[in-house]
């Protein structure tokens, strides 16, 4: 589940990246209430993938597709520009999410383990 949440999660963060764009620095109702709401989705589907991922690779991911949908997306919407070099990015961020999950893959899909001063700040 903790991969599905994570996808929802980028998901989220391309709404909330072309939403961004669109409010035209928050002078635009709808789009500036569209994109509180993508950056709140995006962040609590972002935070239940990390109940089972390593925050470095869960976080590394959703930002990279992230990246590439908001590229993909603002090239179809906001009719930007794109060129053989972010085709080329896409490339190696693609293949690094790739690489990141099967390394997860590799160790297997467990509970990131919680540091010691996390518990001690965060208990009651």
């Amino acid at each position: 589940m903790a991969w599905f949440y994570l996808l929802v999660a980028a998901v989220f963060e391309v709404v909330f990246a072309l939403a961004t764009n669109a409010t035209h620095g928050f002078t635009e109702l709808w789009p500036s209430l569209l994109t509180a709401a993508a950056a709140a989705g995006g962040i609590f589907f972002l935070s239940l993938a990390l109940r089972t991922l390593d925050v470095g690779v869960g976080y590394t991911v959703w930002t990279g597709i992230g990246s590439v949908g908001t590229v993909v997306f603002g090239t179809l919407v906001f009719d930007e520009a794109l060129t053989v070099w972010k085709v080329l990015a896409f490339v190696l961020i693609i293949g690094g999410v790739i690489g990141l999950r099967l390394a997860d893959r590799l160790t297997g899909d467990r509970p990131a383990a919680e540091p010691e001063a996390t518990r001690a700040s965060f208990s009651g």
